[in-house]
């Protein structure tokens, strides 16, 4: 148990705890839906052709790719401009939070309402606002990390707390969903609007929790020192240059965020498809909690004593090993549908650890690279590591619904082909297996940050504070 002096250096509370990992919960609850089943809210209720839809979700992302670092280097140079009392991220959390509750459930209900060529620009409008709202959520909610921990015990705590955050921000939607779905019919666009409004007001609560419980506790830079800075847009540029460990974590979000929207897009498709039944999406959910909850809860302890990076590795091969081995199993027999959940969720609960232990690793990337620099830009490094992350999307994302045409998926047909069961065993198994091992790579090959690299930026830090 700590003391009370433990506490009061460590500074973070209870509240603060909570207050963060609601954030990510919050911006969960409408993002879970997106990535497991707007393709087939698409697909299957809009009739969106998957060729024309692939082609969507690609300029979509284009979109994203613009806005994620651009939204990161603004909040830097605003606050570099006018240092906002209330903090450099924390009031884009009040703004944005409205946006995304209003624009995702005018983004699962509207589109409905029109056909053919309207319903494709009403839904591709609707799309380019919530992202946009999204990603003025979330790049200050992941930014806000830094601003309240300054070191790796600290920063592992509020990863974990972000964990669980995600994790109940998941598990909700994902498990609402399909109910709603199964309930409705895949093809009646009523039980997905009902599941967004449902989603976007938990979600929209949530994030009030997170702006009203966290604060931004490091010491920001004066004015004087900010106008030193001379923050520029371009400085990112020279970020992939010299910061070798900010390069593994871009080339790492890529590769997670591909395995995560391949297996996310194609999950409902598989169960509805290869086992005839989509409450075992809900059913899977239930039988992984268990698990999820004991590495989270462990996540802090492991990190401590194995090192962060070296605990994040240990997931990403195990959680390999096993897409590999249930994909063998997949080419040599029927396999159990329980059985396939409890395989296929382990394998993405191990996977899993490094995008909800990644956050200290960026925050620890941010601190070398002011220390290399001289420069503090948490939104542009966030920013652009989101990049590297909705890249991964993108192709997890479109390739997954453009291979759906491929193997020649029909929303039409109540019994699809064995060429497309087969297809969408091999898709949402084999390849999340692939991306996790390169995943893996990149921390085992370029990662490279050593004790005493971690020495220098402690040091570094204390003359900072020092000043």
């Amino acid at each position: 148990m700590k003391t009370k002096t433990e506490k009061a250096a460590s500074g973070l509370t209870l509240k603060h705890k909570i207050g963060y990992g609601l954030g990510d919960a919050g911006g969960c609850m409408t993002f879970a839906v997106m990535g497991s089943t707007f393709a087939m809210y698409c697909t299957d209720a809009l009739k969106v052709d998957t060729d024309l839809l692939a082609v969507l979700l690609v300029i979509w992302n284009v979109w994203d790719f613009i806005n994620d670092p651009l939204m990161g280097a603004f909040m830097d140079k605003a606050f570099a401009k006018k240092h906002n009392p209330k903090g450099k991220f924390r009031p884009w959390l009040l703004r944005s939070a409205p946006l995304i509750c209003v624009s995702f459930i005018a983004l699962w209900s509207v589109p409905s309402l029109f056909e053919g060529l309207s319903l494709v620009c009403v839904l591709f409008g609707l799309k380019i606002l919530y992202e946009g709202a999204y990603t003025m959520f979330n790049i200050p909610m992941g930014s806000l990390l830094s601003a309240m921990a300054d070191n790796d015990k600290d920063r592992a705590t509020l990863s974990s707390a972000r964990g669980f955050g995600s994790a109940v921000g998941n598990a909700v939607p994902v498990m609402l969903m399909p109910m709603l779905i199964e309930k409705y019919g895949q093809t009646n666009s009523k039980g997905y609007a009902l599941g967004a409004v449902v989603c976007a007001v938990i979600g929209f609560i949530m994030c009030l929790g997170h702006y009203a419980f966290t604060e931004e506790r490091t010491a920001p830079v004066t004015v004087e020192n900010q106008e030193q800075q001379n923050i520029k847009v371009t400085d990112i540029l020279n970020v992939f240059r010299v910061n070798r460990p900010f390069l593994a974590l871009c080339i790492h979000g890529l590769c997670i965020c591909t395995m995560q929207y391949v297996s996310n897009t194609l999950t409902n498709y598989l169960f509805s498809v290869v086992y005839g039944d989509l409450t075992l999406v809900s059913k899977g959910m239930i039988i992984s909690a268990p698990f999820m909850t004991v590495t989270l809860l462990g996540g802090p302890f492991f990190a401590k004593k194995y090192g962060l990076e070296k605990f994040i590795r240990f997931g990403l091969i195990s959680g390999s090993v096993l897409y590999i081995a249930l994909f063998a199993l997949h080419m040599v027999t029927d396999v159990n549908p329980y059985v396939h959940i409890i395989l296929s969720n382990s394998a993405m609960g191990l996977a899993s650890v490094s995008i909800y232990m990644q956050w200290g690793l960026v925050s620890e990337a941010i601190d070398y690279n002011e220390m290399i620099t001289g420069k503090r830009t948490e939104g542009s490094i966030y920013g652009t590591f989101n990049l590297s992350r909705r890249v991964g999307q993108t192709i997890g994302n479109s390739s997954a619904v453009l291979m759906l045409g491929w193997i020649g998926y029909n929303a039409d047909l109540t019994v699809q082909s064995a060429v497309t069961v087969s297809g969408i065993k091999i898709i949402a198994v084999l390849l999340p297996g692939i991306f996790v091992l390169g995943s893996w790579a990149a921390f085992k090959f370029l990662w490279k940050m050593d004790s005493e690299t971690r020495q220098k930026i402690d040091d570094f830090k204390k003359a900072q504070k020092e000043q």
